[in-house]
């Protein structure tokens, strides 16, 4: 019901859906954000908010069907967030191929795993001309960390097709990205 009145615009019904979405966006941004490499500029709490500010745009009102269909949108737009600043970072004014040392030499960092969300992000849509449904699995799975189950759910697939799907994704994105 919440959902169906921010559809229509109405401001008041997207501040009453955070509080009860906020702490599962939040420990899905959390374990998104573990993956990044330390000194970071974005925490787990930033990440939920712009998200959660791209999903119930006034302006720009988007429609959902169903919670599912709402929380495929946030691991969307998480996905979209995280690549947008990894693609940022790489960008010769924000610092491009260098990297920050510190003064102790055996401190200094390898390339984290931006360059991987960026070719991640690319396999991606490349899959999901392929196959939608393994596409949206995985996003469900790597940026949301939906279950199995809870993801199969979501996308109103049997939990074998879920399987069948996920072994094809990790495949397929593996060949991919190699």
């Amino acid at each position: 019901m919440i959902l169906a009145c921010i559809n229509r615009g109405d401001v008041e019904a997207a501040q009453c859906l955070l509080p009860l979405v906020y702490e599962e966006l939040r420990k899905l941004a959390a374990s998104k954000m573990a993956a990044e490499p330390v000194g970071h500029s974005l925490y787990a709490t930033e990440l939920v908010h712009e998200a959660f500010l791209r999903l119930v745009d006034v302006e720009h009102p988007q429609v959902w069907n169903s919670r599912g269909h709402f929380y495929a949108a946030a691991a969307e737009s998480m996905r979209r967030i995280l690549v947008e600043r990894a693609r940022r970072k790489g960008r010769v004014r924000h610092g491009g191929d260098f990297q920050q040392v510190s003064v102790n030499l055996s401190d200094v960092e390898t390339p984290g795993p931006s360059e991987e969300l960026i070719a991640l992000d690319e396999a991606l849509s490349k899959l999901e001309q392929r196959d939608g449904t393994a596409a949206e699995l995985v996003q469900l799975r790597y940026f949301t960390g939906l279950t199995m189950s809870d993801a199969a759910e979501m996308l109103n697939i049997s939990l074998r097709s879920a399987n069948r799907s996920w072994a094809f994704a990790k495949a397929w994105l593996r060949r991919e990205m190699a």
